[in-house]
Parts: C-alpha cells; structure tokens; sequence
C-alpha cells in the first residue's frame, strides 16, 4: 500500500519534470558524492553537479529503498567508493533511466524519511542535490543510553514521536479456478479447484493465528471469479501480497513437483511457465496500465510511472517467490529450483507484489495422490506460511506490526 501512495506521490512530481532529454555530450555529469552525519543524527548525501537538474524521488518499501531519477544526467564519479558503514544505506546502485536520463537506487536498512533539495552556486561550491535521511539509529540510541526514556518511547514510529500504528501485513490469498471452472482434473477425477481451494483455507487460517497478519480470501467457496476481479481484490484491501495457489496439468504427466512463479514483461523463462500462463490467462487476459487509473495521463508520463512500478513490483515478487521456494522444498519435490516467469494475468497488478505457486502437478499420478490428503495440505499451507513470514521477517514493510517488532529487537526490546 505503500508503494501505491509513492506512485500517486510520483504523477505529479514527473508531471513537472517530463520530457527532459539530454543528448551525452550535453548532460549534466554527477562528478563526485560526498557523505556525512551531522549532530542531530541526519545523514547528508551530497551530489556535485556539474549544472543544474531536475529529479524526481520516491520510497519503496519490501525491500526498503530510495529511488532518484536525474533527467538529463550521466553518472561519471564513482558512488561506490562512499563509506557506508554505519549508515542507513546498504548499497547504492546507479543506471540509465530511459534515453537520457540516469537512476540511483539507494538500498535502506529500513524506513527512512527524506527531505531533498537543490543547490546552487555559492562560494567554491557548484551545483548540488542534497539529500537527507533521518537516521534509524535514534530509537536504538534512546533505548541502550536512557532505559527509562526508552521504555516511555516505546510505540515510537519514523522517530518522530507519533505513536506507533503498528499495522497489520495484509496478505491476499487467491484460490486458484472455482465454480464453472474446475481447473485441470486428475486421472481419478481430482479437480483443481477442490485442492487448490482447501490449501488455500489453511493458509488463511494459518495467517490469521499469527499476530500481525490480515487475510482476505478472494473466493472462500465453490465459485467462479474472473481474473480481473482477483487482482481488484488485492488491490481493494490495499494488500501487501498476493498470492495464487493452484495445482495444474502439464504437457508431460511425467512433470511432477512445485513451482513458483511470477510476472515477467519480456516472455517467458520456459516452455512451461509460457503454458501455465497461457492456460491459466485463456480469454480473460487483461493489461496493468488500466489498474493505475493512467488514462487521463500523458502516454509517456503513464508508459514511465507503470513501467517504474511493474520494474519494483517484479523484483519484490521475485525475492518473495524465492523464500516461498526454499521453504516448498522441505515439505515436496520441486519442478523446478528457481522462481519462473511469464505473463501471468492473475499476477499483473503493478504495485502489488504477487506471486502464483504451483502446489504440484494433478496430472501427475503421485502429485495428485498426495495432494488430495489432509496431511499433504497442511504442510504445504504450513510451508507456504513459513515462506511468506520468512520473507516479511527480511522485508517488514513500513508502520506494520512486524517492522514495530525489528526495531524493538534493535533497541534491546522485546515485542
């Protein structure tokens, strides 16, 4: 839900700042960077210009990071020879951005609030772009020098002495198929839906036990849901994730295992990710741009805000697919050992990381076997569960429950 208010955030910031195009031999050149703390425990990040720009920022969360595109610029000072030790950044990454433009990617050790602004000259110094974060060692300095302080702070969020919301992660959790549309069927008349719908009930069931979790199903019974109204869905109860079980048929009854996949928007990365996706999609195919109420945009202002938030999006649902994966092969075999891609309709919201796991393959006669047991659901749920708190343990987002609990943890406190 976060990373939803940033694109809002973001219409109108690039609305001032596009089109700007600079060819190579015209771009302004970030020649240097400069890092320091200062008492109050802000970090100052300076870029030395070599004239003037215009920039655009924003905050993602899972994981968390700061996004700065610089229009008409080009990197030419190296950024990773900064010292980032005892910093709120972990890494900086920088690329081109477009034709012209170029994108810094600051890598956060948690939620960090910004404030940005541009130089000019004055005195020796040139051009610049100033930015500071608000330091995340404050509540940990509070609570290791004045215990008692610390214990009348504790609901602390963002530092600035607001009570802590303490929100629940907000999982959606999509059983597969349904109602006029059994799914694929086993030999012995297993259907899909019948499967996929009971493990997803054990996972919300698993979900809602665990403090700090919110579910929503998107069908909690025997009927049929088309696959734009999923994705509504997840986006209706501002979801932190959505995830979508099934059980399919594969070209080969040989094929057997779990799987994880996720969106990709350059084809698939196998045959068959490229056949669960177009069998899963069959007529009811739908595009993203349309979820982020882009209509009324300029195209290119929409094509540079869906692709920013897709890019984002992908690469959460990627890390995530991965933890969902490594807990999936204690519990089954696994089809395959890396996260798949292909454009899967039920996946394309685009500021919504989401993921389509594949339980196994019914058409399989040893898959379908263990799938139709009670036993088998459960550590599958149990395995998905394990997977999805892994990963949210690795990337709390911003004011959740989960986020309150690592940083009580950091400041020597118990949640």
């Amino acid at each position: 839900m976060y990373r939803r208010k940033a694109l809002q955030l973001l219409l109108t910031s690039l609305a001032l700042s596009l089109p700007f195009g600079a060819s190579a031999a015209t771009a302004t050149r970030i020649e240097k960077s400069r890092l320091w703390r200062s008492a109050d425990g802000k970090l100052h990040l300076v870029l030395d210009l070599s004239g003037p720009v215009k920039y655009s920022t924003f905050m993602l969360g899972s994981p968390d990071r700061l996004i700065v595109d610089i229009n008409g610029a080009q990197v030419v000072g190296n950024l990773n020879q900064l010292n980032l030790a005892d910093t709120p950044i972990r890494a900086i990454r920088s690329g081109p951005h477009g034709a012209n433009d170029v994108r810094l990617v600051f890598d956060l050790k948690g939620p960090h609030p910004l404030n940005s602004a541009l130089l000019g000259p004055s005195g020796s110094e040139g051009h610049r772009l100033m930015l500071d974060l608000d330091s995340a060692t404050k509540a940990a300095h509070i609570a290791t020098v004045a215990p008692a302080a610390a214990a009348a702070a504790v609901a602390v969020v963002n530092h600035d002495d607001k009570p802590h919301p303490k929100r629940d992660i907000v999982v959606v959790v999509d059983a597969g198929h349904g109602g006029k549309d059994p799914g694929a069927v086993g030999s012995k008349g297993q259907r899909e839906k019948d499967v996929v719908l009971s493990i997803a009930q054990l996972l919300a069931k698993r979900l809602k036990r665990e403090k700090g979790f919110t579910v929503r199903m998107v069908r909690n019974d025997d009927f049929f849901v088309p696959l734009r109204k999923r994705v509504d869905v997840a986006r209706k109860y501002n979801a932190d994730m959505f995830i979508s079980v099934h059980a399919d048929a594969a070209p080969r009854l040989t094929a057997s295992g779990a799987s994880v996949f996720c969106l990709s928007e350059n084809g698939a990365t196998s045959t068959t990710a490229r056949f669960m996706a177009d069998r899963e999609n069959g007529a009811d195919l739908m595009g993203a741009a349309s979820l982020l109420n882009l209509k009324d945009k300029d195209p290119m202002l929409a094509g540079v805000i869906l692709d920013m938030s897709m890019n984002a999006t992908i690469a959460a649902s990627l890390d995530l697919g991965s933890t969902i994966l490594g807990s999936l092969q204690n519990i089954t075999t696994l089809h395959q050992k890396r996260v798949e891609q292909a454009g899967f309709a039920v996946l394309k919201s685009p500021d919504v990381p989401s993921i389509l796991v594949e339980t196994g393959f019914i058409s399989n006669t040893q898959d379908s076997q263990r799938l139709v047991t009670a036993r088998h659901q459960q550590a599958v749920a149990d395995g998905l569960f394990a997977g999805l708190q892994r990963y949210f343990e690795q990337h709390p987002p911003m004011n959740s429950y989960m986020a309150w609990q690592q940083e009580q943890k950091k400041g020597g406190k118990t949640a």
